[in-house]
């Protein structure tokens, strides 16, 4: 759970209400010989007194990994204590369960109060995985985890005194042993866990612990002996004058009293005594059979005997759930008899098959104990009947459901509690409660390993037990394997079922977060701070496999509800960092802020904080600062959130990233646009200081591409494109359109092709002068269309757009091949001329060419113009009203069109849908709400992609899901071609970097039933050439 919060310098923990007439009485069950103060029965008032935390404190335990929340129903907060240094470890704990000690210092809430101690214990609590009999327990701890813990909340080195205040919490069910056997041990192999409330997990803890009240007497002190001889001190006070003045009846008393570790952890909890009954083997069997084996025999033989009594006792706990549970709940109207069925299956499941199975073992065991004294063997018999205990795989996975279901029965049905109270205390229940009843199976099969290890370590090696034993543990160990990870999946169900049940969204904020889905995990939990002087702000975050989800629980009527704090937060979506001030003017491309964790600020002088901030990228994103418990805490989050992140992404590889440059431009010369040259082994790009040119692969012999090359001294170069076959070259710098042959790019203005000398240069430098095409536009594209290729420049204003669409010329034919330099001075491209002019009266932002019509992208939508008739007519068809919301609404910005199976996607700024080819509105159920603002779009079939500044968003086109998230720095477009992407983004430095995303693997995976005609694009970012019509 949580580490401890300082709210203010306040030390209690605040708002628990407790019935107004008095505690309910509470008694530690210990064996330990102390006083008779080890009764905690009180009525005493319910009051504590405040208190001031002292510098003499001890830190929290690391104990465990993070666990699941508690439920938030009340308001307490847990102070945070100082670090002191000297360090103290209990020898059966873990090496993450070591706490630091001090001299002690205040107790971090009111001990005596056990609500409060409840409330610290559970706030406190890192639970998590742990194994016993190997068997995987979720959101678990050790008894000398809970130990450690209380130690620190008392802030006293005394585990004996820790561990009767947890055993006092443990008979108010705060917790439980995992197989209900016994109460709180202080050792690290006996594993605990919360118990299952249907309320507040602390709900009923309520009482006193008498050793930690004060005393009444007002001249009692912790230096000298009180005259009061149930003086709550007292212990302590001889303890003292022990060390000061030593006296035998002092330390005779106080030897006696300290040390009750061993007590405590060995007593009978369940009262049970066996004393009577003999089941050891020697004592079943006669003198002489005794004395006729050595001592190795007689080992083999009592754990042999072990295996077969506890096997029958295995089978009569089974038929006790029968014979007085199922059959009495069947027989009666307990449960209503419209649900009795199924509440039995839910509760005890597939017991009654266990129990065929177990009790054929349990005969054939008691057949061969019965045929000799000595009992040559038993693997034969475990191998005959262990292939069949896959009933114990099914009750495994049915055990977390089933003790819901029994928890809430109990809660809500007044006739079954009283069913319950009268059948636990009936002698042949032997003290335990149904749940340690129904742990049974999964328990008896994790305890199969250990007894037939130890028979087989004692077999003798010529025997043929040996082989069967091995074999018939092997197969034991693979049932449990699979108990193991059904269990597993259970628990995610379950937890994932009470979440989805629980979720309550805001109005008209409601996200389907697909909880049920089959895959869908929970892999972390916490509570964390919004504000730390709120007591109010507690909201719990859930990490799952795919987003993260903010909270706010709060029971209403009996039931906990979680509030949706915060929309959720896609992984993709999510950046972290470690700082209050979340992420800085520039954020690395990974989806983990690089900023380092830095020591956060006093706020109203309160220290300690350990700022987490969330950042939901895009158009509906925010920023959520949340304080964790401790830094460790913190850290684990973080980490857990990137090495998902990380898995989605080897997840969802659908596609390869090169690098193309990086290095080389900078913030005084960005680049700007880009487009491939010669067949894509060059690239050339377009800058603030000029255009160009490298090789988009390592030439022979160099391992790294080489540098680019200025070719073109032209400055702010927005836009580039390239015409092969007319060898012409296109640039777009300060809204004039220039061109240039192609050939100027083969020469070097520095080495001259012939020998002329300086005449040579400056013919070259006057043909490397471009010439001017158009003035005063905002864009061109290129493209075909009436089968022709065609340049449009695309001129506009706030009302209207006029667009003059140019064609190349045809080259002159050559006769004879002519070098570069002969064809650069005679000018091989005779440059563009006029083909049409048209007008939109409205402001153009993108244009698309279609089989005899272009598309032009404006304020008032999708406009189609005919470049036969220049006839212009919307898009959308008005007639259908489905298109509303997009007809009525003002501001949006069309960007892009593609044509997909027949139908067209149109790409907003806001949104993607589909119409048909007649205007209206196709595939209703599909639309895509751009998470960020996209300012260009590229298409690779199956994937679209959205580009903004500081992600690019992919998609898959025919389901509309969110696929992943690129990440980074002023990202800008480049290019696009049918399977490669190109585009930029800063690094951490400021460095432009040009990566290029080859989705040429997820093309060629393609399943064969999805149409080509899916890759025949519209775009209007890059050089793509449409090559469908809309309507003509």
């Amino acid at each position: 759970m949580r580490a401890p919060v300082l709210p203010g310098g306040s030390s209690t923990l605040n708002g628990n209400s407790h019935p107004s007439n008095g505690f309910n009485s509470t008694t530690s069950s210990s064996t330990a010989t102390t006083t008779s103060t080890t009764s905690t029965s009180t009525t005493t008032s319910n009051k504590a007194p405040s208190t001031t935390p002292s510098n003499n404190s001890v830190a929290p335990p690391r104990v465990g990994s993070m666990n699941r929340a508690p439920t938030a129903s009340s308001t307490k907060q847990v102070p945070s204590l100082p670090v002191s240094s000297y360090s103290f470890s209990h020898p059966h704990a873990p090496s993450h369960s070591t706490i630091v000690m001090a001299s002690r210092g205040r107790p971090l809430v009111y001990p005596a109060m056990l609500s409060r101690v409840a409330y610290a214990f559970v706030e406190l609590l890192q639970a998590g995985d742990r194994v016993k009999n190997s068997l995987t327990y979720k959101n678990a701890f050790s008894g000398a985890e809970a130990v450690d813990l209380l130690m620190y909340i008392l802030q006293t080195p005394d585990r004996t005194l820790a561990l009767l205040l947890g055993r006092a919490l443990d008979s108010m069910k705060l917790f439980h042993d995992v197989t209900y056997a016994h109460k709180l041990r202080d050792h690290a192999d006996e594993i605990y866990q919360l118990r299952d409330a249907i309320q507040s997990v602390t709900a009923g803890v309520n009482g006193i612990f008498m050793l930690m009240t004060e005393c009444y007497s007002p001249t009692c002190t912790r230096s000298q002996v009180c005259y009061a001889v149930h003086c709550p001190k007292r212990l302590e006070q001889q303890f003292r004058a022990k060390e000061l003045h030593p006296s035998p009846s002092i330390a005779g008393s106080s030897a006696t009293t300290l040390d009750s570790s061993w007590s405590l952890n060995n007593s009978d909890d369940n009262g049970d005594d066996d004393s009577g009954e003999n089941k050891l083997w020697m004592h079943t069997v006669s003198q002489e059979v005794a004395d006729s084996v050595d001592d190795r025999e007689k080992r083999r033989q009592e754990i042999i005997c072990e295996v077969i009594y506890t096997e029958r006792d295995f089978v009569k706990d089974l038929e006790y759930l029968r014979d007085f549970w199922i059959i009495p709940l069947r027989k009666s109207n307990i449960i209503p008899e419209h649900r009795r069925e199924k509440f039995i299956r839910t509760v005890f499941s597939n017991v009654m098959e266990v129990h065929a199975v177990n009790s054929r073992l349990a005969d054939a065991l008691t057949k061969r104990q019965m045929q000799a004294p000595v009992v040559r063997c038993i693997g034969d018999i475990m191998l005959e009947h262990v292939p069949r205990f896959a009933p114990f795989i099914k009750y495994g996975a049915n055990q977390l459901y089933g003790k819901h279901e029994f928890e809430r029965e109990k809660s809500t049905n007044s006739l079954f509690a009283k069913f319950v109270e009268e059948t636990e205390r009936k002698k042949e229940s032997r003290k335990l409660e149904l749940n340690g009843y129904l742990t049974k199976p999964t328990t008896r099969l994790a305890r199969y390993p250990l007894l037939l290890e130890a028979v087989l370590k004692l077999t003798p090696d010529e025997s043929s037990d040996r082989r069967d034993l091995a074999e018939a543990i092997s197969l034991i160990k693979g049932f449990l394997s699979k108990v193991n990870v059904e269990t597993g999946k259970a628990s995610d169900r379950y937890e994932l079922m009470q979440l989805s049940q629980s979720l309550v969204f805001p109005p008209g904020e409601y996200v389907d977060l697909k909880l049920t889905d089959e895959d869908r995990q929970i892999l972390f939990q916490q509570v964390f701070k919004k504000r730390l002087t709120d007591q109010q702000g507690d909201v719990t975050a859930y990490l799952l496999d795919h987003c993260l989800l903010f909270v706010k629980k709060k029971t209403v009527n009996r039931r906990e509800q979680s509030k949706v704090f915060r929309k959720p937060i896609p992984l993709e979506l999510l950046v972290v960092s470690q700082s209050e001030e979340g992420l800085g003017k520039r954020q690395s491309s990974s989806l983990i802020s690089s900023a380092r964790a830095v020591p956060s600020r006093n706020d109203n002088g309160i220290a300690g904080k350990h700022p987490l901030t969330f950042t939901h990228l895009g158009r509906r994103g925010y920023d959520l600062t949340l304080y964790a418990p401790a830094s460790v805490v913190r850290k684990k989050w973080a980490e857990s959130i990137e090495a998902q992140q990380q898995l989605l992404r080897e997840k969802n590889g659908i596609y390869t990233k090169t690098i193309l440059c990086t290095g080389y431009f900078d913030s005084s010369n960005r680049v700007n646009c880009a487009v491939p040259l010669d067949g894509g082994r060059k690239m050339l790009y377009g800058t603030d200081n000029g255009i160009y040119m490298s090789d988009t692969r390592p030439t022979r012999g160099a391992s790294e591409i080489a540098r680019p090359r200025k070719m073109l001294a032209v400055p702010n170069i927005t836009q580039l494109d390239v015409l092969e076959k007319y060898s012409m070259l296109l640039a777009l710098s300060d809204k004039n359109l220039l061109y240039w042959s192609l050939d100027t790019l083969e020469t070097d203005v520095t080495h001259p092709a012939n020998g002329n000398g300086n005449s040579n240069v400056s013919a070259i430098a006057a043909a490397r002068k471009p010439k001017k095409v158009a003035t005063h536009i905002n864009f061109f594209k290129s493209g075909v269309s009436l089968g022709r290729v065609l340049v449009c420049t695309v001129k506009t204003n706030a009302m209207t757009t006029t667009v003059r669409a140019l064609e190349p010329e045809e080259p002159h034919p050559r006769g004879r091949k002519q070098t570069t330099f002969r064809r650069l001075l005679q000018g091989q491209s005779e440059g563009l001329k006029s083909f049409k002019d048209f007008y939109v009266p409205s402001e153009a932002i993108s244009l698309s060419f279609l089989k005899s019509k272009v598309c032009i992208g404006c304020a008032k939508g999708f406009e189609i113009v005919s470049l036969e008739t220049l006839d212009t007519q919307s898009l959308l068809d008005p007639a259908d009203t489905s298109l509303d919301f997009v007809m009525n609404r003002e501001g949006l910005k069309p960007i892009a069109i593609y044509r997909l199976n027949g139908d067209f996607l149109l790409n907003y700024s806001d949104f993607s849908f589909f119409v048909n080819r007649n205007g209206w509105r196709s595939r209703s159920d599909w639309m895509i709400h751009w998470e960020g603002l996209p300012q260009s779009f590229a298409l690779s079939y199956p994937y679209i992609l959205a580009f903004e500044p500081s992600f690019i968003e992919i998609r898959h086109v025919e389901s509309g899901a969110l696929v992943h998230i690129i990440t980074g720095e002023n990202i800008r477009f480049l290019h696009e071609s049918t399977n490669e992407i190109l585009y930029v983004y800063e690094d951490d430095h400021g460095i432009d970097v040009v990566a290029w995303l080859d989705f040429w693997g997820s093309a060629v995976a393609r399943p064969a039933g999805e149409a080509a005609e899916g890759v025949q694009g519209l775009g209007i970012n890059g050089a793509v050439v449409g090559r469908q019509r809309l309507d003509d």
